[in-house]
């Protein structure tokens, strides 16, 4: 008899994989240059004042606004990079963007706003207030300010706001390392030619490439042979290589299934079927290495491509954000309106939508064909929409979805 007699609600079961899975320890500084998907190992406080100095935030005159109601003589001109001298009484300065302003002068006139004379002196035009056009010193940042939080995931704009401090390189975790393998004697290569009973392993190349946007070190195990020998065998060299062993296939209860028994000679499984649809049979455990280090964790998806792509959506993204040191993660949800009818029975449901904009909202269609074998499906579709259990779904009504091509946000 199965020791998982029931079906475990996705939330409960994403709740428990994640409450089993320890981040990572292990950091490496990286040129700020480089940061591009990695996540911060530690708070960063701003080593110093952004900007170090007042400065002009445009081309004009550097003035003292009690002098202003008068024409003054251009004493100076003040470039970017130059130290300037104190501004002589009664004068103005020629000063440039992001020049330094000169001590004694308390606002910048943009050249728009003046006037000259027959002596070439300036006349303001327009009242004058003090601070204007003047970026103040630590306008942006200031000295022992917490500007990035440990945890964030890095991206452009992360990379510009740590080079703007004068940081050439960063603590980061280290990369999540996932070893990748795929069952079933039926699959060839892309590029072998099909022998009959053969269709081709698109889990693989799907996977490597979806492991890949989200900035894991993917180690390829290739397809293992349905033998119980050469599972175990796979198995095992992922423990040792990998922080999470990802499998495709193998899961259910075939009698060449071999990836379920397998983890539960080697380890242990602590999660198999859940209610979720496409992806039932999905198994979580772990496998142990060699002695004294922890234990690998183990997500075996199914064989049916849109099962993968699912599974790796709704339950791998999250697992991966945890092993990061990353605040635990979740789609941004958005409501649509279905323009179809579905019905749910014992299984939450992923639908491939296409969502599009309308004059009352985002309005869902739903694939033709929502089999769990039609990869094209999700090509065809934009989005995830949720479906829970026990739902008499009709056009018209409102239903959650989140983009497929949009990052899960932190919830820190």
């Amino acid at each position: 008899m199965s020791t998982f007699p029931f079906l475990t609600p996705v939330e409960e079961a994403l709740s428990q994989m994640l409450a089993e899975v320890s981040p990572l320890m292990e950091t490496e500084l990286i040129p700020v240059t480089q940061l591009l998907g990695r996540v911060l190992a530690e708070d960063i406080l701003a080593p110093l004042d952004v900007p170090p100095a007042d400065h002009s935030a445009m081309d004009g005159y550097a003035v003292r606004v009690a002098e202003t109601a008068v024409e003054l003589p251009v004493s100076q001109r003040i470039t970017a990079g130059q130290v300037p001298q104190p501004l002589a009484a009664q004068s103005c300065a020629r000063i440039m963007t992001g020049g330094l302003i000169p001590p004694g002068a308390d606002a910048v006139v943009m050249q728009e706003w003046v006037a000259f004379d027959e002596e070439d002196k300036v006349l303001m035009l327009g009242k004058i207030e003090p601070g204007q056009n003047i970026r103040r010193r630590g306008q942006d940042m200031q000295l022992g300010q917490r500007v990035l939080s440990r945890g964030q995931l890095l991206d452009a704009r992360h990379q510009g706001l740590l080079a703007s401090l004068g940081l050439a390189e960063v603590p980061v975790m280290r990369r999540v390392r996932v070893a990748l393998l795929a069952t079933g004697d039926e699959l060839a290569m892309p590029g072998q030619a099909l022998q009959p009973g053969q269709i081709y392993n698109s889990n693989r190349p799907l996977l490597m490439g979806w492991l890949a946007q989200q900035g894991v070190e993917v180690i390829d195990l290739g397809q293992v042979a349905d033998t119980a020998v050469a599972t175990e065998a796979a198995l095992q060299m992922g423990a040792e290589q990998a922080d999470l062993i990802l499998s495709t296939g193998g899961v259910s209860v075939g009698e060449e299934d071999h990836v379920k028994p397998a983890v539960e000679k080697l380890g242990q499984l602590q999660l198999w079927k859940l209610a979720m649809k496409p992806g039932k049979p999905v198994a979580f455990g772990r496998i142990p290495r060699a002695q004294g280090q922890a234990e690998a964790v183990f997500l075996g998806l199914p064989g049916n491509p849109v099962s993968v792509f699912v599974g790796a959506e709704v339950l791998l993204k999250p697992l991966l954000a945890r092993l990061a040191g990353r605040p635990p993660a979740t789609p941004r949800l958005l409501t649509g309106r279905a323009d179809f009818d579905w019905h749910t029975q014992l299984r939450q449901e992923y639908l491939r939508v296409r969502a599009e904009p309308s004059a009352e909202g985002w309005q869902l269609s739903a694939h033709p064909n929502q089999n769990s074998g039609v990869l094209s499906s999700v090509t065809w579709a934009n989005a995830l929409a949720c479906v829970p259990p026990h739902t008499r779904l009709q056009a018209g009504q409102a239903l959650a979805f989140w983009f497929i091509d949009e990052p899960f946000f932190d919830q820190g």
